[in-house]
């Protein structure tokens, strides 16, 4: 049977790390910033240095020059948002797999056998946790970037799914990474997935 599970996450609670171990111990394929390749092919008009540009944020910034709009006059906010929710849904159609982030439990909110998860810590963990994993950038700097992070994916999420970003009603389960750990995090969703098989 096909299972996809999606994972939300807060900046620094380890949601990408807890996807790649998930993947491994169910052998199945892991989508996070690959995303964005299958997001450019998915559209004519957009880049990859584009979609990583605006990867998790609502582009605004595009201005109000030509290069907001393609050759029909569309917006590429909207291009870029179409692009993601057609490789998002063709990589869900294709395989089993993991898909950090990219608003992937909205889109995918119809499919059948789609587990949706949110990782979420204690912002004093997460912080601590970022530092192990850059112990040369700055606190203070690692503190701005999580801030940054957590609001444009908070705006992101809002913007195109019309709903709360973290709202535990969006979810089949969240989790406390900093409380429980990613390793009984993985086995807890493991374990969740066998049982919406089973059911």
């Amino acid at each position: 049977m096909k299972r996809i599970i999606t994972i939300g996450r807060e900046f620094g609670a380890g949601g990408g790390e807890l996807g790649r171990r998930l993947a491994r111990e169910m052998n199945i394929a892991y989508y996070d910033r690959d995303i964005i390749l299958k997001t450019a092919k998915a559209s004519a008009h957009l880049t990859p240095e584009q979609v990583r540009r605006w990867d998790e944020r609502v582009p605004h910034e595009f201005g109000f020059t030509q290069s907001l709009f393609n050759f029909y006059n569309r917006p590429l906010s909207e291009e870029l948002w179409d692009a993601q929710v057609r490789a998002i849904r063709e990589i869900a159609d294709k395989e089993s797999c993991v898909i950090v982030g990219r608003n992937a439990d909205y889109i995918l909110r119809e499919f059948d056998h789609c587990l949706r998860v949110f990782v979420h810590a204690d912002r004093n963990w997460r912080l601590l946790h970022m530092r192990k994993l850059m112990p040369d950038t700055p606190f203070e700097q690692l503190e701005a970037d999580m801030d940054s992070a957590d609001r444009a994916r908070r705006s992101y999420y809002e913007h195109y799914t019309g709903q709360h970003w973290g709202d535990c009603h969006n979810y089949d389960i969240t989790l406390n990474s900093g409380s429980l750990g990613v390793e009984a995090c993985v086995q807890l969703i493991c374990a969740a997935v066998k049982a919406a098989e089973n059911k």
